[in-house]
């Protein structure tokens, strides 16, 4: 890749990868509009410059981050209890992730061959599109006082694991996870976001894992250029992204998201049956 579709890629990774309008289906357009070829570097490229997007939620909620619970706890309370409570935080996005990272582990043959069938991801955007267009009405507003309980941040993990269907989006499937637990819609797409962390972490991670078993650590060597100037770029828009998703979201709900995701849906079939041959980066 040259730097113009480095940059390219990389601003449709930042832009995509936390609103619910699928990064995968993007990057299906951005990189069939450059002409790049699928290799195995582009496909790794993909997946380490998400770590430039995971450090723009840690920098814009680094005090939420890392911040330790210090409200007090009952006398008597167990020593296992104490540490729980005090990494609440953190005890909670640990249960939230299981689901993914067992699901993930264990169908991980089967995602990567649906990852392969462009039309998946297309019809996909397009149905996840018309659901966004009425889940509004389907969950209600949630509630401030809602508070994110264990068995809460599992279900929203449950819902993460939908997002390993091409085209559904991670972001959609954990934000819609969350309204369903009654939260509200900044709460849900903010704990999407921190969920997104160690879930993005652990994908990159058993990717560039997997490249390097494969004697690819020369090509992530040679390319390092490329791969810095990815993650700035993705940090860069996705920490835009965030910002301007939560102010939209909050005041004005998904409806808009839906209908993008239907066109953007329809565009990808409509290349298909034109008779490109469209490829997954």
């Amino acid at each position: 890749m040259n730097v113009f579709e480095t940059i390219v890629i990389a601003i449709v990774e930042g832009l995509t990868e936390f609103l619910p309008v699928s990064s995968t289906g993007h990057m299906i357009i951005a990189q069939n509009l450059l002409g790049v070829e699928s290799t195995n570097f582009v496909k790794a490229f993909t997946f380490i410059i998400q770590f430039g997007a995971i450090l723009s939620v840690l920098v814009l909620y680094w005090k939420r981050f890392f911040q330790l619970n210090r409200t007090p706890v009952p006398e008597g309370t167990s020593t296992v209890k104490r540490f729980l409570h005090k990494y609440d935080f953190y005890w909670k996005l640990f249960i939230a992730f299981i689901p993914a990272a067992v699901f993930g582990l264990l169908f991980s043959d089967a995602i990567d061959a649906m990852l392969e069938r462009v039309e998946v991801v297309a019809v996909t955007l397009i149905l996840g599109g018309i659901f966004m267009l009425f889940c509004d009405r389907i969950f209600n507003k949630g509630s401030e006082e809602t508070v994110l309980t264990e068995k809460r941040a599992f279900m929203v993990g449950l819902f993460q694991c939908i997002s390993m269907i091409p085209g559904v989006s991670r972001s959609m499937a954990t934000i819609v996870g969350g309204m369903a637990q009654r939260m509200t819609r900044k709460a849900a797409a903010e704990f999407s976001f921190f969920l997104a962390v160690p879930t993005m972490l652990g994908a990159t991670v058993y990717k560039v894992y997997d490249l390097i078993k494969e004697g690819g650590m020369e090509i992530i060597t040679d390319n390092i250029s490329t791969l810095l100037i990815g993650n700035v770029v993705a940090f860069i828009v996705a920490l835009l992204a965030i910002k301007f998703f939560i102010n939209f979201v909050t005041k004005y709900g998904f409806k808009a998201f839906g209908w993008y995701r239907i066109v953007v849906g329809a565009l990808i079939l409509i290349l298909l049956f034109t008779g490109h041959n469209l490829t997954i980066v």
